[in-house]
């Protein structure tokens, strides 16, 4: 203890300005006429200061709070610093071993054990006040202690304007309580102690704090072996957990933390980091350990995003919260999980390329309708252009570049230096085309042909516009794909319908002898029948696609048949074979098309 008070003392010096109650106060009598007797006042002095101190120190009973009243709280802080003071000119005077020094020293020990007391009582009573959360919020403004601080006479003014809410100035009375405690034991060489009882206190508020709002901590194993399922429930978890800990545990807690030790920089240093490192070390560390489960996984990109964007988005919280070097190991870790994620990323969006690339012809999808190719590639991509502004981050630093030099693609978007995405986003719809252009030859029928490529792109298009796509790619790419849809439906109605149109005449009003128009209803109504029975199982998924699709195959196919039917008609309408001869009345023909494409369809031949 000697040793220990030798190293508090060489932090104090004597003021020209001390009070007279300091023992360093000349005594209010003239000046001694000699040295021996200034030696003798200071002498009874120090042994009035020693016997005050320890009236005033014994008098509290252990089990009583110090601070009921604030006055008499004061006066104990200060006869502390009296007997420091006192103790300081002993050493300095006399033997260490004298009986006024050990018996100061009894009185010191038994204050410092009575603010030990009180230290953790005040810091268990008011969990509540000083739980980080809400001390970031109430406090996060206030820059210094001195903003804390709490004048006894509020008490009998009711003034709270200082502090405004009762609970803000309830958590700023043990908040400067804390720091008057703190100060005292620091200054009297019993840092060590003070520094035990509040780690030991605060790091379980954070532990608590961290395991309410959702954040479990686990291992890169522990993470590993989970199934993605439970991962993913975790990674929604740890979003809404790890921007409350950032903006409010650990940010209330380093702002408690610097009131309380306000003006002990070393102190306060090691206090917080002690305190917090472990736990913010675990929470910056889950998004890493995710990284590495989702290895060849690309659907699994946009939970990935989803971390990169949150502890990206905190970054610079984070490097503020945890400026001090002794902290440096949470910054590394948060540093660390942001560019395994970034990286994973990348991979990612390659791994799904190589898959697209990949992805073999196999059996045509029947009825030419929409390929599971097509509807995978689009929903993944219309995903990522809800994250373009990341993906630009992201790949910032790595532009795109491939080696095709048919693939262009001309946007605003695309144009900026600072994005590659729109290029990359095109890209991989230029590879699902050809991919579908490929599926396409597998199918026999030409016209079936021209339908799958229509119902595939007018999908691709569909996704484009209706998502942050359209913007990306730009309105120029936009038209020049809903051209290609509108070719391929042309060419469609032309390979499928063209040779049903053929066999009526160019003029279908024009007079042909009646063999000649028995033979034209016998042609048009076996070529539309074989037609007819090969496209009603067709499939054009899209409601507004399948209707217009319908209408101009109509306005192609049945004015001509009509006009036909209606000059020649009145040749066979007596003979009684007028059924067998003109099999479809326009009529017919019109209910037979409102019948294509559904894909479920099997309506019988009209008679």
């Amino acid at each position: 203890m000697i040793k220990l008070l030798r190293h508090s003392f060489k932090s104090y010096s004597f003021s020209s300005s001390s009070s007279p109650s300091t023992p360093s106060s000349s005594p209010p009598s003239s000046s001694p006429s000699s040295p021996s007797q200034s030696l003798s006042l200071s002498h009874s002095f120090i042994e009035e200061t020693i016997s005050n101190a320890e009236k005033t120190i014994t008098k509290w009973h252990p089990n009583a709070s110090l601070y009921e009243n604030r006055i008499e709280a004061k006066e104990f802080l200060s006869t502390i610093k009296q007997l420091q003071k006192s103790m300081q000119f002993i050493f300095l005077s006399q033997s260490s071993n004298s009986q006024n020094l050990v018996r100061s020293q009894g009185v010191m020990q038994n204050a410092m054990d009575r603010l030990q007391t009180e230290f953790d009582h005040i810091l268990s009573s008011n969990r509540g006040l000083l739980d980080p959360e809400s001390f970031s919020t109430r406090f996060s403004e206030r820059s210094s202690v001195s903003d804390f601080s709490y004048d006894d006479t509020d008490a009998e003014t009711g003034d709270e304007t200082q502090i405004g809410c009762e609970n803000d100035r309830a958590s700023a009375i043990a908040a400067s309580d804390l720091h008057s405690i703190a100060e005292c034991m620091i200054s009297a060489g019993y840092g060590i102690e003070c520094i035990r009882i509040y780690k030991l206190a605060r790091q379980s508020i954070i532990d608590e704090a961290l395991h309410r709002v959702g954040f479990e901590r686990l291992s890169p194993n522990q993470v590993q072996k989970l199934d993605w399922e439970v991962v993913e429930r975790k990674i929604t978890n740890w979003l809404a957990a790890a921007r409350f800990a950032v903006k409010n545990i650990f940010s209330g807690e380093r702002i408690l933390c610097d009131q309380v030790f306000a003006g002990a920089g070393a102190i306060k240093v090691s206090c917080f980091a002690d305190i917090s490192k472990e736990a913010a070390s675990d929470l910056f560390r889950f998004p890493e350990s995710v990284a590495a489960k989702c290895k060849k996984s690309p659907e699994k990109m946009f939970r990935v995003l989803d971390l990169y964007d949150s502890l990206s988005d905190l970054s610079p919280e984070i490097e503020s919260i945890f400026s001090y070097e002794s902290t440096s190991a949470v910054r590394s870790q948060a540093s660390s999980s942001l560019l395994k994620l970034r990286e994973q990323v990348r991979n990612m969006l390659s791994d799904f390329e190589s898959e697209l690339q990949k992805d073999p012809p196999r059996s045509p999808v029947p009825g030419g309708g929409l390929h599971p190719l097509t509807s995978y590639v689009m929903n993944y991509l219309s995903f990522m252009g809800n994250y373009s502004g990341i993906l630009a981050e992201i790949f910032a630093d790595l532009p795109f570049q491939v080696q095709n030099p048919f693939f262009q693609i001309s946007t605003t978007a695309a144009n900026d230096p600072l994005s590659s995405i729109p290029a990359r986003v095109a890209w991989l719809i230029l590879v699902l085309l050809c991919k579908i252009n490929a599926k396409a030859e597998l199918y026999k029928d030409v016209s079936l042909s021209y339908l799958f490529l229509a119902n595939n792109l007018h999908h691709v298009m569909n996704k484009v516009k209706k998502s942050e796509l359209g913007y990306l790619l730009g309105d120029d790419w936009v038209s020049n794909h809903e051209a290609k849809v509108a070719q391929y439906t042309a060419n469609y109605e032309r390979a499928a319908w063209g040779k049903v149109v053929s066999e009526l005449p160019d003029d279908p009003t024009a007079d042909i002898p009646s063999e000649k128009v028995k033979e034209v209803f016998q042609r048009f109504s076996s070529a539309f029948e074989k037609t007819y029975r090969i496209q009603r199982d067709w499939i054009v998924p899209d409601e507004m696609m399948r209707e217009d699709i319908k209408v101009s195959v109509v306005k192609r196919v049945v004015p001509a048949y009509r006009a036909f039917f209606k000059k020649h008609q009145v040749l066979f309408r007596d003979e009684s074979d007028f059924g067998v001869l003109v099999r479809f009345t326009p009529m017919d023909l019109e209910n037979c098309f409102s019948e294509l494409f559904s894909g479920s369809l099997r309506g019988q031949m009209s008679p």
